[in-house]
């Protein structure tokens, strides 16, 4: 997929900047969930969990009082990539918008 940068003005090469870095975005997550699956599957061949070699922190690190986050992103928001969802509690308002808009859930998983 070749991409002439040359005809394109500034307007639409800054649309494309702005896509590809929303798309990696959303790569970089969908990586960072691979990755983890991958680590628990080489731990529990050993017979540990992951949490028992990690010491029970993420990789993020703790919040306040010891409390790990609440896990990784499920959805993202297609429209603004920084905007995720664990599909753990309540839906944010951009998940619901989408889905009363027609958007499958599943098109917007990681």
């Amino acid at each position: 997929m070749a991409v002439d940068l040359t005809t394109m003005n500034k307007k639409q090469l800054e649309k494309l900047l702005k896509d590809v870095q929303a798309e990696l975005k959303i790569v970089a997550v969908r990586e960072r969930r691979e990755a983890k699956k991958a680590a628990e599957k080489a731990a529990a061949k050993f017979g540990f969990s992951l949490s028992e070699l990690t010491g029970g922190a993420s990789a993020r690190g703790r919040k306040k009082g010891g409390v790990s986050p609440s896990g990784d992103p499920k959805y993202v928001n297609p429209s603004d990539p920084d905007q995720t969802w664990t599909g753990k509690g309540r839906q944010p308002r951009w998940f619901k918008d989408a889905v009363a808009a027609g958007t499958d859930p599943s098109t917007m998983e990681l």
